[in-house]
C-alpha cells in the first residue's frame, strides 16, 4: 500500500487508535519492510533489528494519537525506529567508546564502488562498523542529521561527531576497497 493511497491508511491508522488488533497487524505487515531497512542500519544483526522494529512498533501503537495526519506518516515512523535505535544504543554502549577531537578530517568514498555494491551488501558493511562509527555513519550520511544534532541525541561533542564519522568512512573504504580486490582476484583466477 503506497502512501499516496492516504484513505487507506488514514483508516488503518484510525482502527489502530481503537486498538483494533487486525488494523495494528495490518499496519505492522504494511511498513515492516520500510522500518527493517532502517533498524538494520543502526544494528549489527537481524536479531537486534528485530527487537527495536518491535518496540518502535510498540511506542507507534501507543504515541499514535500524537501523529499529525497533515504530515507523512512513512516520517513519522521513521523518526520513531531511529530515535528506539539510539535509545537501544544508549543501554547497550556507553560514551566511553567515542573519541572526542578538535577536528575530523573528511575521507572521501569512491562513489563508482558504492553504485556497484548492492544494498544488502551495504547495509552488512555498515553492521559491521562499531556502534559508535555505525550509529554516527547512518545518522549524517543516511539520515541527514547535522554533527551538532548528532552530538545532542548522543550527549557527545560535535568534534566526536565529526572524529566518529571520519573513521566510519575510513572503515568502510577499506572494506570497499577489499571487496574490489577480492572480487579482481576471483576474476583473474
Amino acid at each position: 500500500m503506497p502512501e499516496y493511497n492516504s484513505a487507506v491508511l488514514h483508516e488503518l491508522l484510525d482502527g489502530c487508535l481503537r486498538k483494533n488488533r487486525r488494523s495494528q497487524e495490518l499496519l505492522y505487515k504494511q511498513f515492516y519492510g520500510y522500518a527493517m531497512s532502517i533498524c538494520l542500519r543502526y544494528t549489527r544483526s537481524r536479531e537486534e533489528a528485530k527487537e527495536i522494529l518491535n518496540d518502535g512498533f510498540l511506542k507507534v501503537f501507543t504515541k499514535l494519537d500524537s501523529f499529525d495526519s497533515d504530515r507523512s506518516f512513512k516520517t513519522w515512523l521513521s523518526r520513531i525506529m531511529i530515535n528506539t535505535a539510539l535509545d537501544h544504543y544508549r543501554q547497550e554502549v556507553r560514551r566511553d567508546v567515542f573519541d572526542d577531537v578538535e577536528m575530523a578530517e573528511q575521507v572521501s568514498v569512491d562513489e563508482t564502488v558504492i553504485s556497484k555494491i548492492a544494498h544488502e551488501e551495504l547495509v552488512g558493511l555498515i553492521q559491521k562498523l562499531t556502534p559508535s562509527y555505525r550509529i554516527v555513519f547512518s545518522l549524517s550520511v543516511i539520515d541527514g542529521y547535522t554533527h551538532e544534532e548528532i552530538a545532542d541525541q548522543l550527549n557527545i561533542s560535535v568534534g566526536a561527531s565529526k572524529s566518529n564519522l571520519s573513521r566510519a568512512r575510513e572503515k568502510l573504504r577499506e572494506m570497499l576497497s577489499k571487496i574490489s580486490i577480492d572480487n579482481y582476484d576471483r576474476v583473474t583466477r
